[in-house]
C-alpha cells in the first residue's frame, strides 16, 4: 500500500522557515522546488532563506542560550525525553515525509525514525553524567577544580540521506550539555527537518533553543562561519565542502566537527560464513539505495571462494523489490536525484569499459524517477573508477585477493578512513585485521554497526571528531580550570 501525503506536522502548502519558535517566511520571498524522486512530481516549494535569516537564527539561539544552559541536566533531559516520545508517537508521518523528500525507502525510513529518537534518549541519559573533578594540589592553601560548561550556540549542517537521524545525532549531545543550535538542513530533504521542529514546538522546549532555516546554502554557510556568536559547526557531507569549511573556520578558530566522505572495504576471507557475509554486504550496501557515508564501496573476496560468495549475493539481490518509496514492500527506493543517477551510471559503464561483468542488474529501472536496479559487478580491478570513488548507488563491486596482507593493504589504499567491513571465522586474523585497517569503524562480522552509544567518525580525509557514545557531547563542553587560593 502506499502512503498519502497527507500530513499534521507540515502543511505542504505553506512551509515556513522556523526562528525563535515562530513560523516566518523568507525575506527574499523566493523558493525552491522540492521533488518527489520516486515521480518526479514537485512535492512543495521551500521558502529561499539567506544570510539574514541565518543571522535572526543565531541571535535567536545566543538570547535563549543563558537560560537554557542554566537548566539542570535532569531538566534538559525531560525536554529531550519528551521530544523522543513525540517522534515516535509520529514514526509513521515522519518516515512518510523522508520517504517523499529524498526517496528513502518507507519501511527504512521508519527504521531510521527509531534510529533518530535513540539519540535523544542516548543524551538525555549521556547530559546527567558530565562530570568535573578535584585536581590534587601541590600546596596546603589551594583547591584545584574542573568544571565543564556549554560552549554555546552550535550550527548543525546535515546531510539529505539521513535528514533526521543525524539532525538528533548533532543536536541531542548539544542540547543536553546546554547549547542551543541552528539547523541547516540539506536542500533535498528539508521537510524532516521542518517536521522534527514542529515536535521541538509540542515539547515546550524554549523559544530560540532550535532554529531551522533552509535556503540558500552559500549565504547560511557564510553567516554561520562568519557570525562570532557561533562557537562550534558540525557538518556532515563531502570531504570537498568539509575542506573548505576548516578553512572558513580557520579566522575564528571555530570548533569544528566534520563526518565526511568514505570508500568503505568490505573483507570476505576464506573462512568466513558466506550466507552471513553475504547478508551483511546486502545491509551494508544496498542501504538507503547505496546512499550512505559508510556504505560497502569495494567488496574483497578470497580467491577461493569468490564464486560462491558472489553466487548467494546475486541470489539476494534479486530478491530485492524496487518501486515507489512510500510502497511499504519497497526495499529499494529512488536515488535522491537525477545527478546521482548519471553518477551511477558513469561508474557502470566506466567499469564495464575495463572489463567488468554485470552478474545482476547493471541499468535503470522505470520510465519515470531516479531509478536504478541494484546491480553486481564481477571482475572489478582497482583501476576503475569505482573502486576509487564514493559510487553512491546500489552497486555492489566484487574483486578478488590471495593474502591477508595484499587486502590490507589495498583496503587502505584509499584517502579516507570513514567505515570498513570484514567477515572471518578465526578471530586472531579478526583481531589483526581491525587493528591494520585505517578506519574510524569497523565492521567486524557486522554489516550494521551504527548505533546511538557508540563513536561515529572517520580517519584520514574522512574528517574528525566524533559523534555518539559519550565522546559524541565532548565537543560541545569547554573544560574550565579554577584555582582557588584559600
Amino acid at each position: 500500500m502506499v502512503k498519502t501525503k497527507e500530513f499534521t506536522l507540515i502543511d505542504l502548502e505553506d512551509i515556513k522557515l522556523f526562528i525563535n519558535g515562530e513560523w516566518v517566511t523568507a525575506e527574499s520571498n523566493s523558493f525552491f522546488s522540492l521533488k518527489n524522486p520516486s515521480t518526479g512530481e514537485i512535492v512543495t516549494e521551500i521558502p529561499r532563506g539567506g544570510r539574514k535569516e541565518a543571522r535572526n537564527a543565531i541571535e535567536a539561539a545566543s538570547t535563549a542560550f543563558p537560560k537554557w544552559a542554566a537548566l539542570t541536566a535532569y531538566e534538559r533531559a525531560d525536554y529531550l525525553l519528551k521530544l523522543k516520545d513525540l517522534m515516535l508517537d509520529n514514526e509513521a508521518e515522519l518516515a512518510s515525509i523522508m520517504s517523499i523528500e529524498m526517496g528513502k525507502a518507507y519501511s527504512e525510513a521508519r527504521g531510521e525514525v527509531k534510529y533518530a529518537a535513540s539519540f535523544l534518549t542516548w543524551y538525555a541519559e549521556e547530559g546527567r553524567r558530565i562530570y568535573g573533578e578535584t585536581i590534587p594540589a601541590s600546596v596546603s592553601n589551594k583547591r584545584l577544580f574542573v568544571v565543564k560548561q556549554p560552549v554555546g550556540v552550535i550550527a548543525a549542517i546535515t546531510p539529505w540521506n539521513f535528514p533526521l537521524a543525524m539532525m538528533t545525532r548533532k543536536l541531542g549531545p548539544a542540547l543536553a550539555a546546554g547549547c542551543t543550535g541552528v539547523v541547516k538542513p540539506a536542500s533535498q530533504s528539508p521537510l524532516s527537518a521542518f517536521a522534527f521542529a514542529k515536535l521541538v514546538e509540542l515539547a515546550g522546549i524554549p523559544n530560540g533553543v532550535v532554529n531551522i532555516v533552509a535556503g540558500a546554502t552559500g549565504e547560511i554557510s557564510d553567516e554561520i562561519f562568519e557570525n562570532p556568536e557561533v562557537k562550534k559547526i558540525s557538518f556532515t557531507g563531502s570531504t570537498e565542502v568539509g575542506k573548505k569549511l576548516v578553512e572558513k573556520s580557520a579566522p575564528q578558530l571555530k570548533k569544528l566537527a566534520l563526518e565526511l566522505g568514505g570508500h568503505a572495504p568490505f573483507i570476505v576471507f576464506e573462512d568466513a560464513d558466506l550466507e552471513k557475509a553475504a547478508e551483511g554486504a546486502l545491509a551494508s550496501k544496498f542501504r538507503n539505495a547505496g546512499q550512505t557515508c559508510v556504505c560497502a564501496n569495494r567488496i574483497y573476496v578470497h580467491e577461493k571462494v569468490k564464486d560462491d560468495f558472489a553466487k548467494i549475493l546475486v541470489e539476494k539481490v534479486k530478491q530485492l523489490k524496487i518501486g515507489n518509496s512510500l510502497d511499504e514492500t519497497v526495499q529499494i527506493g529512488p536515488l535522491v536525484n537525477e545527478q546521482g543517477v548519471q553518477k551511477v551510471e558513469e561508474h557502470v559503464l566506466d567499469a564495464l569499459a575495463k572489463g567488468a561483468v554485470v552478474l545482476q542488474g547493471g541499468k535503470r529501472y522505470g520510465e519515470k524517477g531516479c531509478f536504478y536496479e541494484p546491480t553486481v559487478l564481477g571482475n572489478v580491478t582497482k583501476d576503475m573508477k569505482i573502486m576509487k570513488e564514493e559510487t553512491f548507488g546500489p552497486v555492489a563491486p566484487i574483486t578478488t585477493f590471495k593474502d591477508d596482507q595484499e587486502v590490507i593493504r589495498e583496503a587502505n589504499d584509499t584517502i579516507y578512513g570513514l567505515a570498513a567491513y570484514l567477515y572471518t571465522s578465526d578471530i586472531s586474523r579478526a583481531v589483526k585485521v581491525s587493528e591494520a585497517l585505517n578506519f574510524g569503524v569497523i565492521g567486524l562480522n557486522d554489516g550494521v554497526p551504527g548505533t546511538a552509544q557508540a563513536p561515529f567518525g572517520g580517519m584520514n580525509q574522512s574528517g574528525y571528531g566524533r559523534e555518539g557514545g559519550h565522546q559524541g557531547i565532548k565537543d560541545y563542553l569547554e573544560e574550565k580550570y579554577i584555582s582557588l587560593s584559600l
